[in-house]
This record gives C-alpha cells, sequence and structure tokens, in this order.
C-alpha cells in the first residue's frame, strides 16, 4: 500500500552489522570486496531502473509533494549521489550505456528505437548480463528494453536467461507483453504494469535465491502515458505523476523485503536511477528537475543529472553522500570487479570501477564528463566548472519543448548548479583551458561509426498532395 515502508532502520539497528575494516580483515560477510577473493559466494545485482524520473521527483532529493519513504530509506541506510549522469538525455542511448559501460556513440546509437525500427543495439556489443554469466550469474531484466524489438536484439540473445516486459516505450505502438522471445499479451492494461513488473521480480528473486543473480527491474513508469493501479489514485499531492512515483517506491519496498526475506540482503548491491531527465513539455505529467535547469532532450543538467542511491548493508556506509561526479556507465566495470570476473582487453570500457566510493574509501579518479545529445558535442565538465557550446535553440514541438539560443556558457556548478549565470567574460583563460580539455577528451573516445538507422519514414507524398490540392488536415509522421 502507499506509503508503506519496509522495515529496515530497525533491520539494521537490531543486526549488528560489520563495520567495513572488519570486512577488509576477512570477516564473516558479503566478501572481500576489494580482492573479490576466491570461495565466497559474489553478491547479487539488483538495479532498479525507472523511465523519465526527474532529480525533483524524489523525497530525498527534496520534492515534498511525493512520498518516497522506501527510496529515501536506501539513501538513508546507503548512498545518495549528488552529481549522477546519464550518458544521454533520451531513453536508448543511456540504455546502451547501462549494459555496456561505453558511450553510446561508440556504438552509433544516437537515437531511440521505434516499433518501425529494423535495428537494434549492435550485436558484437558485450553486455553486462554475457560479462556475468561467464561468473555464474542468471539474469533477467522485467520491464522495459528499448534496445531493438527484432529477434536478434531481445534481451534473451544478449545474455539474459528472462525477459518478460515491453520492447519500448509504452506511449509507442504495439506496446505489449513479451516473455523470453514471444509476445504473450497485445492488448496490456497498463494501470497495473509497475504491479506486474513487481511481481515479476519477486518470482525471479525467490528462484535465484540459491545462487548469484543479476536483476534489472526496468519499470516503463514515469514515462506517459502515466498509469497507476487503484491502490494509489489521488495518493500524493502531486496528481496522477506523484501517484505513479509513490507507486514506484512501493515496488521498491517490495524488493527490498523479498530481498530481507530471502537472508539475501546483506549479499545484495541494489541501486536505484533514472535513464534521463523529466519529460517536461508533459507539463504537470512530466515531473520535476527541482533547482536543475530544464529536462529530457537537453544537455543541461537538468535532462542528464538524475536521482541515484545505492545500498548495501553491512558493506556501503548508512547514510553516505557522494558529491563527486560518477556516471551510467560506472556499474558496468563495478559489478564486474565485483563479481570476479575480467573485461576482456579488446573491449574499451569508457566507465570506472566505483566501488571506493561506494566503500567510503575514496573518490572516483575521472573528474570530467562530456555531454552529447545524438552525435553532436555539446557540453564538458571538469571538476566543478562546466562549459556549455553555443547553441541555436529549438523552437518547440509536442515532444520537446521551446529552449532559447545562448552563447558559449561557462558555469561554477558549485555556486550556480542551476545553470543561470554566465561567467564565460569573466574567466576567458579558464574557457580556453576547458575547451582544450574537451576536445582532448572527446578525441580521445571518437572516432565514431554511422548513427543507427533507427526509423525510416514513410512516403507520404500522397497525403502531401491530398493536403496542398484539397486542403485536407492530415497528420504526416514527416511533419
Amino acid at each position: 500500500m502507499a506509503g508503506s515502508g519496509w522495515g529496515v532502520c530497525t533491520m539494521l539497528a537490531s543486526a549488528g552489522f560489520m563495520s567495513l575494516g572488519m570486512i577488509a580483515q576477512g570477516c564473516d560477510g558479503p566478501g572481500d570486496k576489494e580482492s573479490g577473493a576466491a570461495g565466497e559466494r559474489p553478491p547479487n545485482f539488483v538495479f532498479i531502473l525507472t523511465d523519465d524520473l526527474g532529480y525533483g521527483d524524489i523525497g530525498v532529493y527534496g520534492a515534498e509533494d511525493i512520498s518516497t519513504p522506501n527510496i529515501n530509506g536506501m539513501a538513508e541506510n546507503g548512498i545518495l549521489f549528488t552529481d549522477f549522469y546519464a550518458t544521454s538525455s533520451v531513453c536508448s542511448p543511456s540504455r546502451a550505456s547501462l549494459l555496456t559501460g561505453r558511450f553510446p556513440q561508440r556504438m552509433g546509437l544516437n537515437s531511440v528505437f521505434f516499433p518501425e525500427s529494423l535495428t537494434g543495439m549492435p550485436t558484437n556489443e558485450l553486455t553486462k548480463a554475457q560479462l556475468l554469466a561467464e561468473a555464474g550469474y542468471t539474469s533477467a531484466i522485467v520491464g522495459k528494453w528499448h534496445l531493438g524489438h527484432m529477434h536478434p536484439y531481445l534481451p534473451l540473445q544478449r545474455g539474459f536467461d528472462e525477459y518478460f516486459g515491453m520492447p519500448y516505450s509504452n506511449d509507442m505502438a504495439s506496446a505489449v507483453y513479451i516473455r523470453g522471445n514471444e509476445v504473450v499479451e497485445h492488448f496490456v492494461d497498463q494501470r497495473h504494469t509497475t504491479r506486474k513488473f513487481t511481481e515479476e521480480a519477486l518470482d525471479f528473486i525467490e528462484r535465484n535465491a540459491d545462487r548469484p543473480f543479476y536483476l534489472l527491474l526496468s519499470h516503463i513508469m514515469p514515462h506517459v502515458p502515466l498509469y497507476a493501479s487503484d491502490d494509489f489514485l489521488g495518493t500524493s499531492e502531486r496528481g496522477l505523476y506523484g501517484d505513479v512515483v509513490q507507486e514506484l517506491d512501493w515496488s521498491v519496498g517490495q524488493v527490498l523485503k523479498k530481498l530481507e526475506t530471502e537472508d539475501l540482503l546483506q549479499n545484495t548491491l541494489v541501486v536505484f536511477t533514472s535513464d534521463n531527465g523529466p519529460w517536461l513539455v508533459m507539463r504537470d505529467h512530466g515531473g520535476s528537475a527541482g533547482h536543475l535547469r530544464e529536462g529530457k532532450f537537453y544537455t543541461f543538467e537538468g535532462g542528464m543529472r538524475v536521482p541515484t542511491v545505492a545500498m548495501w548493508p553491512g558493506t556501503i556506509p548508512a547514510g553516505s553522500v557522494y558529491e563527486g561526479m560518477a556516471n551510467m556507465m560506472d556499474w558496468f566495470p563495478t559489478f564486474a570487479h565485483l563479481a570476479g570476473t575480467v573485461i576482456p582487453d579488446s573491449v574499451v570500457i569508457d566507465g570506472e570501477n566505483i566501488l571506493p566510493v561506494l566503500l567510503d574509501k575514496g573518490s572516483r579518479k575521472g573528474n570530467d564528463f562530456l555531454f552529447m545529445e545524438h552525435e553532436e558535442l555539446q557540453g564538458y565538465r571538469y571538476e566543478n566548472w562546466k562549459i556549455k557550446l553555443e547553441y541555436d535553440g529549438f523552437p518547440g514541438a509536442w515532444y520537446r519543448h521551446r529552449v532559447d539560443p545562448h552563447p558559449l556558457l561557462l558555469i561554477d556548478l558549485d555556486a550556480d548548479p542551476s545553470e543561470r549565470k554566465n561567467l564565460a567574460e569573466y574567466y576567458p583563460d579558464r574557457v580556453d583551458r576547458m575547451l582544450e580539455k574537451m576536445d582532448s577528451a572527446y578525441r580521445a573516445i571518437g572516432p565514431f561509426p554511422p548513427s543507427i538507422t533507427t526509423i525510416v519514414y514513410p512516403d507520404e507524398s500522397h497525403l502531401e498532395y491530398l493536403r496542398e490540392e484539397y486542403g485536407e488536415d492530415f497528420y504526416l509522421m514527416n511533419d
């Protein structure tokens, strides 16, 4: 039910979890996290991914009109990242980075896939599920996939043992349920998707409690159209959007309860995050970026800085806050290290093992980040400074809100996370240094392959003729 907690605070207080120093000395527990010592069962991974959830939509990130006690509890008993980035401001590229640890531009994956797409994430990419399988993990994805719905690109062909969910976003045609490689339901009642995906996730955990597993619980919400089950309608102070987020929080609580019931919580790293920022053009159905600027489709902070918390009782110190940068690609090498598997030398990984961050034993070594929209470089962050290249603006459309043009921007994110004060004219030397660093970082990951063709629009010249000749009011896909 809405607002229900999962009792982890009481559990942590009474269980007497070990200190990190005791773990490092080899005491009983989830194993030697630094070395991945042989003979210990490696940790389970539960990764909870939401769709279009904004930085300002979670209580622990400042939302006062949406109740998220379970996600807040993860932060209170784990780690909260203040500056965690998705690698794209839209779905498919961000999800590809999560699964591969690589910039999507390396794959030519610069747009989202559609029901019309005959392509998907390139099959020569090594996925996290494939790598973990070599370490004896069983893996499943429950929920949204959005990396290609043709047979070669579906999860079972990409290393996952099980798949139940939707092949793409819930606003697209044929938003069906697929189990394995087969469509099992054509007409989905989306009021029950969050609950259905949660039940599938709980079943997977229960069936695999005696072996290492990797579960990607990939919710389709709060991407529009929004739906919540009857138990959650009208429960928030932010309308339907808030109701949907509160049901997602309930789902998090159910997963944590199941891990506790199966005596797995101490040996499971649980992560909660979003694939990109909120879809602001959808107004009250589109979420909030909080104090950050803009949202989905844009390389301002609101489009790519996402709420991210992680919990691993007895391993991640409770109440940790990490104010340095980290990003979606970091989970690939981190999970690989913890699983005791080796990433092939032939695979270039852009993420970094952030285990020292999780253990509160160090910072992420890399302290910069590139902001790219599709294949276009638009900005760069180094430490607290962000430079954003001159932008022509966007006039606005039903799917993307208007943004005015702007000159080259230099922002001190520590002092101005809302990106409102341009300091470029005050620090010309810093601008030059930032541009040099950005160019060097960009060249280090290129050149890029051609963009994958995600859609070929139909020939609508016959409809254009009717519209022009007879004034017919047609909606054209090419509009």
